[in-house]
């Protein structure tokens, strides 16, 4: 609609020749957000090689599985996404496709992401200083060790009985809790936990093509974000905790009848 040229079809290493062929080579291929998200990721790594002109450059960017883990943020694990990387994993993947990495930039998008830079090996830089520092950082907490996967295990079973605990003493007391988001987060968290409307009255959304349906597996209603105040909820669980500041600014209202924001992750939360 916008004039771009625009192929609809998956990305690998099939649809890298047909591009190559028709003299479609890239000086720069950009990816934020899609590594993460594909089925073959050998694949599409040895299309991005393929695709890519001998200096070329590559950027993609991703949420960093370092940052998942330190942050708790189990909740982030669905089935958007057939990869949780490190930057010890992406590595590994591009080496084998004759890909090397010469820097590194830490973001603080989706809990923490990683953009990498990479090109052909024996054509790109050395690896930056920024690349050292965070290969140190993942070897020195044990990334490449099971039992580091093992203790985040036990953390998130841990944040889902101190949920539950929030939960129950709320209900318990007579307080009324609701929630805020419908993200695919929201979703894990909720049903890995068990949670439904004996302990979560309805959610809010301000996507108004989620107004009137339900969450899935859950069956927790979802409204408009008006509906809290028509219904004025002691607490108001927020799901898309990586949007607290913006969300607990715009819930500030709720003040008024003594309510107060929530947020789970990476451990439960009752905002001042």
């Amino acid at each position: 609609e916008r004039s771009v040229p625009t192929l609809v079809r998956f990305f690998g290493a099939a649809t890298a020749d047909m591009l190559a062929a028709e003299g479609q080579r890239a000086d720069l291929l950009v990816g934020n957000n899609v590594l993460a998200h594909v089925p073959d990721i050998n694949d599409f790594v040895e299309g991005m090689r393929r695709l890519l002109k001998p200096a070329g450059t590559i950027t993609m960017e991703f949420p960093h599985l370092l940052r998942l883990v330190e942050g708790n943020q189990f909740d982030t694990i669905y089935h958007e996404h057939f990869s949780y990387l490190s930057l010890y994993a992406v590595e590994q993947v591009f080496a084998a496709h004759g890909l090397a990495l010469f820097d590194v930039e830490e973001l603080p998008t989706h809990g923490g992401s990683l953009r990498i830079y990479a090109g052909h090996a024996g054509h790109a830089p050395a690896a930056s200083e920024r690349v050292l520092a965070l290969r140190a950082e993942e070897a020195a907490v044990g990334v490449t060790n099971l039992s580091y996967y093992a203790g985040f295990g036990e953390r998130v079973r841990e944040t889902k009985r101190k949920l539950l605990e929030f939960l129950i003493g709320a209900r318990r007391a007579g307080k009324t809790v609701a929630g805020y988001g419908a993200p695919g987060k929201g979703n894990t968290l909720l049903n890995y936990c068990g949670i439904r409307t004996d302990m979560l009255d309805y959610t809010v959304d301000r996507n108004p093509f989620k107004h009137g349906k339900f969450l899935p597996g859950t069956q927790i209603p979802i409204f408009a974000p008006e509906h809290i105040i028509a219904t004025k909820p002691d607490y108001v669980l927020i799901l898309p905790w990586n949007l607290r500041d913006e969300i607990s600014a715009q819930l500030q209202y709720i003040r008024a009848w003594g309510g107060r924001c929530v947020v789970p992750i990476p451990e439960v939360q009752v905002l001042p």
